[in-house]
């Protein structure tokens, strides 16, 4: 057994409600037991990252119409699926509130609190025009695929969300 820190890497792809909980709730509950935890946001988990007063991101009208399609920040991040119009997010809010279930957004600060690295994909930021100061503050700097690649290949735990 090896006397190195246990770790946990997270690729968080979806900026879906029902998957950024699982990420938030696996990557604190993994802090909380010491593990070092990194979540590499893309692609579309980029949009929870994008601070929630900032509407539109992109560079030009087809990457500004692909932003305003992805509400930024937690607060808007719909259901996969029974999203019925915004109907299912709030109540699956409503349910997370009365059974004591944190919302991702507060998780998300608990993680960053805990030291979890929050990295977001270089690459995405370039393709869909999202500049830093868009983002939320405290993530760690932009990396690429290879970095993330890098990071899990020695984590025990790699996890694609």
């Amino acid at each position: 057994m090896s006397d190195e820190q246990e770790s946990m890497t997270i690729i968080a792809f979806s900026g879906d409600l029902d998957k950024l909980w699982p990420t938030m709730i696996l990557s604190s509950t993994a802090a909380a037991t010491g593990m070092n935890v990194t979540v590499f946001f893309t692609f579309w988990g980029l949009f929870p990252l994008v601070k929630e007063d900032v509407r539109i991101t992109g560079k030009d009208a087809m990457t500004k119409m692909l932003a305003g399609m992805n509400a930024p920040g937690f607060q808007g991040a719909k259901l996969s699926k029974m999203n019925m119009g915004g109907a299912g997010r709030r109540m699956m809010r409503k349910v997370a509130k009365k059974g004591n279930l944190m919302p991702p957004e507060d998780l998300f600060d608990i993680c960053l609190d805990m030291g979890v690295n929050m990295w977001p994909c270089q690459m995405t930021m370039d393709l869909l025009g999202i500049k830093p100061e868009q983002m939320r503050p405290n993530l760690g700097a932009p990396v690429g695929a290879a970095t993330a690649l890098q990071m899990m290949a020695k984590s025990q735990v790699s996890l694609f969300i």
